[in-house]
């Protein structure tokens, strides 16, 4: 079994489970209301559902936390245990007592089929769901060796590759220190009969020599001017990422000041309308009170361009000065 196969074990698990445990809510309720109805006081009629609903969501709770500690391995012990036989016995006693204390075998049967169906599945969906843990968690370790053997195969591979790698470069080695012996001892032999050719052979050494210092000087200076360009392009990366931080910088300082501007114009607008002719409505009222605070208007002058009193502009001026005093101030924002 996969991954795959175990997620959607686990699902249909989940789901039949819920399943059940809704539609044995739903019947305990719809069986146990006019039951509770009966045995309670005309006024106080409307609690008939409120004990099957907690009987219940003693249930889902059981089965809710039963399904977290079988995905995490652990075990509640022994008070989950008897609470979750004790609301399924409560829940069968609460289904078949009606039927009960009618002397009617056959409802005690049939009422008795949701909450035994209930207490089956809670226990057995229990069993189901610690057996797919063990399992995952045996898959898991399984995985963790094939890894674990895959990358010391790797690593075996990856080491004789090195060794077979340093004795290829030893042998070559080998056979270039004896290629150089066998040239020298034919030098040396030829030294006496033929030294128009050993001077030329000097020379052309001297000459590859020459080739070579060049060849490392011009690779040298290539190195060199690759460098400069790599510190030419860091620079201008550098200076092109300082200028974008101005520029948004710039932009952030310019869309504030715009902010401010236009605020300001509204303000403005607002106070130079001129004393009201009649109280204005609240939410324009407040907004004024807003602007004149802003302004540095006085109380006065603010009553006088809303038409509310001097008691009322005084409050929101209040509310202004100390906005934790109210949660209704209104300021002037731009649209």
């Amino acid at each position: 079994m996969n991954s795959v196969q175990t997620r959607s074990a686990e699902r249909a698990l989940s789901g039949g489970t819920w399943l059940i445990v809704c539609g044995a809510m739903l019947y305990s309720i719809l069986t146990v209301t006019p039951l509770m109805a009966a045995h309670t006081a005309n006024k106080w009629d409307w609690t008939a559902p409120i004990l099957p609903l907690v009987v219940d969501a003693a249930v889902v709770i059981v089965v809710k936390l039963d399904d977290v500690l079988a995905r995490l391995g652990g075990h509640g012990g022994t008070w989950p245990v008897v609470l979750r036989w004790m609301t399924g016995l409560m829940t069968l006693a609460l289904n078949t007592a009606d039927s009960a204390l009618k002397n009617d075998l056959v409802g005690v049967a049939v009422h008795a089929v949701a909450p035994l169906l209930l207490i089956v599945t809670a226990e057995t969906s229990l069993a189901y769901r610690r057996a797919i843990a063990r399992a995952v968690t045996a898959l898991e370790a399984e995985q963790k060796a094939e890894r674990e053997r895959r990358e010391k195969a790797a690593r075996d591979r990856a080491d004789k590759a090195r060794a077979e790698a340093r004795e290829e470069r030893e042998h070559a080695a080998a056979l270039v220190r004896e290629q150089r012996e066998h040239e020298a001892s034919l030098a040396r032999e030829q030294a006496e009969r033929e030294e128009r050719r050993e001077r030329e052979e000097r020379e052309f050494q001297a000459a590859r020599e020459a080739a070579q210092r060049a060849e490392r000087e011009r690779r040298e200076r290539e190195r060199e001017q690759r460098e400069h360009e790599h510190e030419i392009r860091e620079r201008q990366a550098r200076e092109r990422a300082e200028q974008e931080v101005r520029e948004r910088a710039e932009r952030a300082d310019r869309e504030q000041r715009e902010r401010e501007e236009r605020l300001r114009r509204e303000r403005e607008a607002l106070l130079e309308r001129g004393p009201a002719a009649g109280k204005l409505p609240e939410d324009e009222a407040r907004q004024i009170a807003a602007a004149a605070f802003a302004t540095g208007l006085s109380v006065r002058s603010a009553a006088e361009l809303c038409g509310w009193s001097v008691g009322w502009v005084s409050t929101r001026y209040a509310e202004h000065r100390d906005p934790g005093t109210s949660g209704t101030g209104l300021a002037i924002t731009g649209t």
